[in-house]
């Protein structure tokens, strides 16, 4: 694949640099994969209040899948590098401490439980121990950094694929009708909110980096496979019970640092295969919600676009209270993520809240606060 070459005609350090950056994450993936196979495994603009006053008697609940965006520490209980339940990530968090979360802060899910929904301060992850009946009364997040709609993007990192996450769900309402009982239980289901939030790995990783899927897909064949997937699991949930159900686009992935860095563009600008495909993936989906809306009796599903909000940060930080909106605070910024951004990391910035980056890829809280904001504050009514 072309991707992973160093081009004959880039002799300079920064292509060659690019071109072993690419490898590297090449090998690291295609260790994993092997392995898992031998094992068959401006607030002030914005937000700045809530936008409605919620109770737990109209949303009683909060349930989310996906994957880093919204995985509040689950990967901490799974055997993959895919982690970052260590420093620095974290510092920015209630007692600087490192959770699993994947910025210096909270996460969309802790801003929308809290701020929004006000149903509670953190929204948890489902494989903490340490979980009671209370916690599950009121959701708890079974997102995996590393998923994907399409199976293979779990699979090679080793997290929990959208099937894992159905399967704890089930495991959920279970618990639930033993604490509460069934009529009850029916009530917290369908009158709760369902997140679902991933397809930024599928394409930035498993399509464009990995050599698995481009021999056997184009752009448009992979979107449609990533189509399938989201629409056989939201009518998943929908037989599980659940009737409010929101589904976040994929961004402009080709404009996160990493992207930026791995597309060999010396002016560090957007990788638009990446954004291309991200669109076409979002224009499917939304169709898709739409005929499933029509199809689903009682069901209300909402598109939420970040697309536009995150694009909109990314072109015009300063409105935003930003200063730096191309590069991430932890390390250089350009590369650093997961394990690559770790205690030994150098140059992280001193204030994470003026870079819409924590790192090379995952947004910062206070970016996260902004885009949660923007993208909730004029949807959350439409679930009722």
């Amino acid at each position: 694949m072309n991707e992973f070459l160093i081009s004959p005609a880039a002799n300079s350090a920064p292509s060659v640099c690019i071109g072993l950056i690419k490898v590297f994450f090449f090998v690291i993936i295609s260790i994993l994969y092997g392995h898992n196979n031998n094992n068959n495994n401006n607030m002030g603009v914005i937000g700045a209040t809530k936008v409605m006053t919620l109770n737990q008697t109209v949303v009683p609940a909060l349930f989310a899948f996906g994957d880093s965006i919204i995985d509040p520490g689950n990967n901490n209980y799974l055997k993959t590098i895919v982690k970052c339940n260590f420093p620095p990530y974290g510092r920015n968090f209630i007692g600087g401490i490192p959770t699993g979360r994947f910025s210096n802060g909270r996460i969309p899910t802790d801003i929308l439980a809290d701020e929004i929904l006000n149903i509670k301060k953190l929204l948890p992850a489902y494989l903490d121990p340490s979980l009671q009946l209370k916690d599950l009364l009121t959701g708890v997040s079974f997102a995996s950094g590393g998923s994907g709609y399409d199976p293979l993007t779990s699979q090679v990192v080793s997290v929990l694929s959208l099937s894992d996450q159905l399967e704890m769900f089930k495991d959920v309402i279970r618990k639930i009708k033993a604490g509460v009982g069934e009529s009850r239980a029916g009530m917290i289901v369908s009158k709760s909110i369902f997140l679902i939030c991933l397809g930024s790995d599928d394409i930035a990783n498993t399509y464009l980096t990995t050599p698995f899927r481009q021999p056997h897909y184009d752009i448009p064949a992979y979107t449609d496979l990533m189509a399938e997937s989201a629409s056989s699991f939201i009518q998943d949930l929908y037989k599980e019970g659940a009737r409010r159900i929101g589904v976040v686009s994929i961004p402009p992935i080709g404009c996160v640092p990493s992207q930026r860095t791995l597309s060999g563009d010396i002016s560090r600008g957007c990788n638009e295969q990446g954004n291309q495909a991200a669109i076409l993936f979002n224009s499917k989906l939304s169709s898709l919600l739409t005929s499933l809306n029509n199809k689903l009796p009682q069901a209300t599903l909402l598109y939420l676009d970040i697309y536009n909000p995150l694009l909109t940060l990314i072109q015009n930080p300063a409105t935003y209270g930003l200063e730096v909106a191309n590069k991430g605070c932890c390390g250089t910024g350009n590369i650093e993520v997961s394990i690559l951004c770790n205690p030994f990391t150098k140059q992280s910035c001193n204030d994470a809240s003026t870079y819409l980056f924590w790192d090379s890829y995952h947004p910062s809280e206070k970016a996260y606060q902004l885009i949660t904001h923007m993208v909730f504050d004029h949807k959350i009514n439409n679930f009722f």
